[in-house]
């Protein structure tokens, strides 16, 4: 039964693999997870999502939710390996074919248990995860109501396949982005003096941005400032009118989030009056810090040391994952299952090593079991802790 079922798991997480789809377009991904379980008679829930799976195993009123993405990004792969995207410029570089595998699984263990669950399991199979969509728009149609946690994973490809890290608190960063029109006056590169600037102006902004995690929060806070795109001029002669900057801004604190704005403005303004240039600033919100609830994660440790797994230390990290908006209506915990992958996250030869599907598929089945029972017996106080 474990062999067969790897095996099975395995040739799906293949399958995505070679048919990758972009956020929000993963039409035929959907039809894949829909079928297959369908084929193992786990009941699916009607939802209002143009792509996307909801699926749900167990009877009663206690219910958790595990957490699945399933789409996709824009990279050509190089990777080697015989199941390679067949989709040119779309890979799964991210892992969500793991991920999707792994939850699967889950669901394949728990149907096999469903008349001894103490309560329901729904199992969300997310689309637009890269686009920091898809969690808003399945609480916008109403997956997580009833349901009292919800976790779910990713897989670092610097953890060696064993091991195990979560924590409580913050785990992931606020991520915004952000955009800095710098405009100037063009000239003749030979008679810069006729004009002003925009491209020293915009590199003496590159510059300042960089003063801001030291120099205007306490350097207790986890501030990073990335200017990411510098795009201006079209010619080798001409110097240009406008400059535009693009980059992102990661944070922790709410409070430090809410002051980065400002900031630059204050930054970005400063430097082109300087210049005598005129720069603006446009900020785009994206998803909030990844909190984890403490109860949950210290739960999710011991049921993880029960499994086999070797724990190590959580870091805190800057990327972002937009997990967090469940975790702003539902307390829970986001978890690292280690993938050993030679290659980062979103590198064309990104390669996580299969061997980490079944033991996590069996780590989500017995996490999400426990949890139910650990419902049934603990106070609200303590489990939304």
């Amino acid at each position: 039964m474990t062999t067969a079922l790897s095996q099975q798991l395995i040739s799906w997480r293949r399958e995505l693999h070679k048919n990758p789809e972009l956020s929000g377009q993963e039409f035929a991904t959907t039809e894949r997870i829909r079928r297959w379980l369908e084929q193992a008679n786990i009941r699916q829930l009607n939802y209002p999502l143009k792509t996307g799976v909801i699926a749900e195993i167990g009877t009663g009123e206690s219910l958790i939710a595990l957490r699945a993405d399933i789409d996709a990004l824009p990279i050509d792969e190089s990777s080697g390996v015989d199941f390679s995207s067949q989709h040119a410029g779309v890979m799964h570089a991210c892992g969500h074919d793991v991920h999707s595998s792994v939850m699967l699984g889950a669901a394949l263990l728990l149907k096999a248990r469903e008349a001894e669950l103490p309560g329901r399991v729904r199992i969300l199979f997310q689309p637009a995860e890269e686009t920091f969509t898809g969690a808003q728009q399945l609480i916008d149609a109403g997956v997580l109501e009833g349901v009292q946690a919800i976790f779910g994973m990713h897989n670092p490809p610097e953890l060696p396949v064993g091991t195990f890290s979560a924590r409580g608190g913050p785990f992931y960063a606020n991520v915004d982005r952000f955009v800095i029109r710098v405009t100037g006056k063009g000239a003749h590169a030979a008679r810069p003096q006729e004009g002003v600037d925009a491209i020293v102006t915009a590199s003496q902004i590159v510059t300042a941005l960089q003063t801001l995690p030291s120099r205007s929060f306490s350097s207790l806070e986890s501030v990073v400032v990335s200017v990411t795109r510098f795009h201006g001029g079209n010619t080798w002669n001409v110097l240009p009118q406008t400059v535009e900057l693009e980059g992102t801004v990661r944070t922790h604190s709410h409070s430090v989030r809410a002051a980065v704005p400002e900031k630059i403005r204050q930054v970005i303004q400063g430097v082109a009056t300087a210049f005598g240039a005129q720069a603006e600033l446009e900020w785009q919100a994206g998803p909030p810090a990844l909190v984890n609830s403490e109860h949950w994660a210290t739960f999710s440790q011991q049921v993880a040391a029960a499994s086999g797994y070797q724990l190590k230390p959580a870091e805190i990290q800057m990327g972002g994952e937009d997990f967090a908006f469940y975790l702003h209506h539902v307390p829970g915990v986001f978890v690292s299952i280690g993938s050993a992958s030679e290659y980062g996250l979103h590198h064309p030869q990104f390669k996580p090593d299969e061997a980490l599907i079944l033991p996590a598929a069996n780590y989500f089945a017995r996490l999400a079991e426990q949890a139910l029972t650990s419902l049934k017996q603990s106070s609200p106080q303590a489990v939304n802790a």
